[in-house]
């Protein structure tokens, strides 16, 4: 595991006053919400780095990226998180080597912790995705997972893409949310946040409330949250921001409709209830749900809803030029 000792560390929690003036400054938004969620992040969207999350991580990239020549050697995770799509990628047979990079201290250290448990080779850079801090052509493969989203100029973070990526490189970004899909989500998201936690009052049911100071921490997040998602995208509209950056064979795909019609309110709910009510027997009962669902989704839905409809957009595109021989 590479650590940069001159990289920022963690602030994991958030002061009430350091979320008032994150709210006017957007990077330090970024990195207060994704560093109070690193060390949480993985169990509070099932990630895992098993046969279940390395199936998922390659099915989006084998969906964005269609039939390609495998491994690519060394590959970019831009907006890391936890590591989740590059560490499952690589497990995946997907890249070689790795290198990681996060606006969020917290989240490079969890990152490059997972990737020293499961012996991989990755190195990691507290960084920017509007300048990132490699020299030209040094990547054939840059991917990311719910990150475009989250930054503000997401034209020119292609651009920095591009000029890490080799000739012929490919970029494969995926769980960027929709426009219509942002809008459904959320608003499961706060009537199921608020059922919840008002019926979680009664006496019968204390057992089922998390204590008042965590419902609070969770309430300061989601005003974090409001602020460091900064877009939605159209399909149409991610392809044309591909080739404004100088792509070539960009192509947006989507996923999710029934899937996330039932799994938003399902992800509020586990974040309102302690840990300890959601059994093993209940969480596989959820996953196997949202299989069905997302099959439902791939099989049917998908010829009879416009691409617009459905949750999440992934977008890929090539760098210009053949690769070197």
């Amino acid at each position: 595991m590479t650590v940069r000792p001159d990289d920022p560390a963690p602030n994991p929690h958030a002061t009430e006053a350091e979320v008032e003036a994150a709210r006017e400054n957007n990077k330090l938004a970024q990195v207060l919400y994704h560093d109070w969620e690193a060390e949480t992040y993985d169990d509070k969207w099932s990630i895992s780095y098993d046969e279940r999350c390395i199936d998922y991580a390659r099915g989006r990239f084998d969906l964005a990226a269609g039939q390609v020549e495998l491994p690519y050697g060394r590959a970019l995770e831009l907006g890391c998180g936890t590591g989740f799509f590059l560490l499952n990628l690589m497990q995946g047979g997907i890249a070689k080597s790795g290198s990681v990079t996060d606006l969020s201290p917290g989240m490079v250290k969890v990152a490059l912790r997972n990737a020293e448990h499961l012996g991989l080779d990755v190195d990691g850079r507290v960084a920017d995705a509007e300048t990132i801090p490699y020299e030209d052509d040094t990547f054939d493969l840059v991917v990311g997972h719910a990150v475009l989203h989250h930054i503000p100029d997401v034209e020119l973070a292609l651009k920095e893409c591009l000029r890490v990526l080799k000739p012929g490189g490919r970029f494969v970004f995926a769980g960027e949310p929709t426009t219509a899909g942002n809008f459904y989500a959320r608003w499961l998201g706060r009537i199921t946040w608020k059922i919840t936690t008002t019926i979680t009052k009664l006496p019968v049911l204390a057992g089922w409330r998390r204590p008042q100071a965590e419902l609070d921490e969770s309430s300061r997040a989601a005003a974090l949250e409001a602020v460091v998602d900064l877009h939605t995208f159209e399909p149409s509209e991610l392809e044309a921001i591909a080739r404004r950056a100088g792509a070539v064979d960009a192509l947006a795909h989507t996923e999710e409709f029934a899937a996330a019609l039932w799994g938003w309110p399902v992800r509020t709910f586990e974040a309102a209830v302690p840990d300890e009510k959601l059994t093993m027997r209940y969480r596989l009962f959820q996953y196997k749900a949202w299989l069905k669902l997302s099959a439902l989704d791939e099989k049917v839905l998908h010829r009879i809803v416009p691409r617009r409809f459905f949750y999440n957009a992934m977008i890929t595109g090539v760098k210009p030029g053949a690769p070197a021989q």
